[in-house]
Formats: C-alpha cells, sequence, structure tokens
C-alpha cells in the first residue's frame, strides 16, 4: 500500500514493528506532529515559551506526567514514531528506534505542529515540494533569529526550506498561511543570509534540496524549534522525535484549517 494512503494507526503499528524513515508524504490528510516531552519541573516553561513564540511552537496537545498517548494521538509516543532524539543537559546522547526504557515518570509530552501537514494543500495548488519528489528529508536549518526567551529556555528559531518556482511564491504564501496551528506562511522568502544561513547544501537537519534557476527558497517556522532550546538552554533531560520523523495524530489536516 502507498504509505500516503495508510491510516495513522496502519503507520504507527510499521512504526512500532521497526520502520525508520522520514514521514514527509505518509498518511495523507492526517496532521503530523513534532514531539518534545520534557520534565514537568519545565512544563508552563515550555507552555509560556511556545505562548512567546507561537508560529515555531503551536501547541497541538499535552500530555500528563508519564503519559505516553494524549487525547490527539491514540498510539504509544514511546514505540510509535519511526525515531527519537535523547538528550541531556542540553547534549544530544543517543538517537533511538523506541524510548520505552528511557520514558520517565516525569516526563511531559507535547505534540507541535508540523508543516508537512500542510504539503498535500501545496500540491494541490499547483505548488512543487522538492524533499517529496526526492523521497528524502526535508532540510532544516538554525537561524540568527532569537526566539523570545523565558526564565528557563532560550535558543534560535529553527526553520525548514521548501524551494519555490518565482511565479508560485505568492500561492505558497497564500496556502500554507492558512494553517496557523502547523507553522502557517513562511516567516522569510528568499536570501538565506538575512536570516544567518550560509549554505543551503548544509542543513543542521535532514537532507539538502537543489534550489533551481527561477526558484525562490521559502523558509517556515520549524517544530524542532524547541529541540534547539533544549540544548541551548541545557535542560538536564528531554526526548524528542528524530527531525522529519514525525507523530501522526488522529486529527485530519483539515480540521486545522483558519476560518
Amino acid at each position: 500500500m502507498d504509505v500516503a494512503d495508510l491510516t495513522p494507526a496502519q503507520a504507527r503499528e510499521r512504526f512500532r514493528a521497526g520502520e525508520r524513515v522520514p514521514t514527509a508524504g505518509w498518511c495523507r490528510g492526517w496532521t503530523q506532529a513534532n514531539l518534545i516531552a520534557v520534565p514537568k519541573s519545565l512544563r508552563y516553561e515550555l507552555l509560556l515559551f511556545a505562548h512567546h513564540n507561537p508560529q515555531a511552537c503551536p501547541v497541538l496537545d499535552v500530555g500528563e506526567p508519564g503519559a505516553w498517548s494524549t487525547a490527539l494521538f491514540a498510539g504509544d509516543l514511546r514505540t510509535d514514531l519511526p525515531g527519537y532524539r535523547l538528550y541531556r543537559d542540553g547534549e544530544v546522547v543517543a538517537d533511538l528506534d523506541d524510548v520505552v526504557a528511557e520514558w520517565r515518570d516525569d516526563l511531559v509530552p507535547f505534540l507541535i505542529g508540523c508543516s508537512f501537514t500542510f504539503e498535500r494543500a501545496l500540491l494541490a495548488a499547483g505548488v512543487p515540494v522538492r524533499h517529496l519528489e526526492l523521497g528524502t528529508n526535508v532540510p532544516m536549518y538554525r537561524t540568527n533569529v532569537p526566539c523570545q526567551a523565558t526564565p528557563s529556555l532560550a535558543g534560535p528559531l529553527v526553520v525548514s526550506m521548501r524551494p519555490v518556482p518565482e511565479e508560485l511564491v505568492d500561492t505558497a504564501v497564500e496556502v500554507s498561511g492558512r494553517y496557523p496551528m502547523v507553522h502557517g506562511a513562511p516567516v522569510h522568502v528568499g536570501d538565506p543570509a538575512a536570516i544567518g544561513i550560509r549554505d543551503l547544501a548544509r542543513p543542521d537537519f535532514g537532507d539538502p534540496v537543489e534550489v533551481r534557476a527561477g526558484e525562490v527558497p521559502l523558509f517556515w517556522a520549524c517544530g524542532v524549534t524547541p529541540q534547539a532550546a533544549v540544548m541551548a538552554s541545557g535542560v538536564e533531560y528531554a526526548i524528542g522525535h528524530l527531525p522529519g520523523h514525525m507523530a501522526i495524530m488522529d486529527i485530519r489536516d483539515d480540521d486545522l484549517l483558519a476560518i
């Protein structure tokens, strides 16, 4: 079966069984989300950080301390994503297939909107999506744009990039802007150096894609931003998704359309 035709439950079953792959293009019509789980001592701080930086950190759902499912994710957050990243004292210490052994009773899981969710709408509007064409992960970059900090959390804005034909830039901006809960419209259009990106061929996360003649790089706020804050702030323990390897939720992408 084409992975685009899978239900969220079918996709989660495959990930639980060991399939390890970026999730762009999976489960057409269903919402994808970033995972960040932090100790409960930081849960209100992370909510405040998300409130201060809503385009990068649109919160879709939050679980109870120790919980591994939420109201909008019926699977197991410890096993049902295709990849995880473990942090101690702000450092990446492991990329893991599951985090059953690492999940602590005090961890609070947050599910943050992901721009993969609006890619179906981009395609329907005639906007090409290069990483889908190539079957690769989306490129993601740390910028020199600081997020609005809280007392314990600070860090740079992370962005994802998609090259768009110049004549379709306005369409891409308008279409993605209908989905504010999965990052909405781009935060930057054009020159990557203006936001501190020196080399598009060397993303901080994901895979590089070519920007061809007549195309403009568009940059969307990215839900890896909380993981960048975990690293920059030296958070003592956290679990995130492996960038590009998302939680596939039990809500439709159309449920997130702005009215």
